[in-house]
């Protein structure tokens, strides 16, 4: 039986440039590099610290126009704020500030290729 999610998918356009972006300013590590693919595209699946779900930066022929988009996934930290502001001391930008609701507090920030990613407390 399914026992999780192994991975979600960020699509990107410069496979290098995201691979920077979230080791160096979001602080995951690499699982997996690999070739993958035409055109010298690679496999790439990176670890969250803490978490059991990774990430891949691979964008599939044909779905180029996915990238620069809000990608459905919600990241989440314990201090929302604090990740904010240490994200945005590393050059990381962001939509908005942090914003409060009832259910918690949340904040999206963009990648190195566009990407809108949703970032919420617990």
């Amino acid at each position: 039986m399914i026992k999780g999610i192994k991975f979600v998918n960020i699509p990107v356009r410069d496979q290098a440039r995201a691979l920077e972006f979230y080791t160096r300013k979001l602080g995951f590590t690499i699982a997996t590099d690999q070739e993958h693919g035409p055109a010298g595209q690679r496999w790439i699946e990176l670890r969250i610290p803490g978490a059991e779900t990774m990430v891949s930066l691979f964008t599939p022929p044909g779905h180029e126009d996915r990238v620069g988009t809000f990608v459905p996934l919600s990241l989440w930290a314990d201090d929302v704020d604090g990740t904010y502001e240490t994200l945005k001391a590393r050059g990381v930008e962001f939509l908005a500030p942090p914003k409060k609701e009832p259910w918690g507090t949340s904040v999206i920030l963009k990648d190195s290729e566009g990407n809108q990613l949703h970032v919420g407390s617990r």
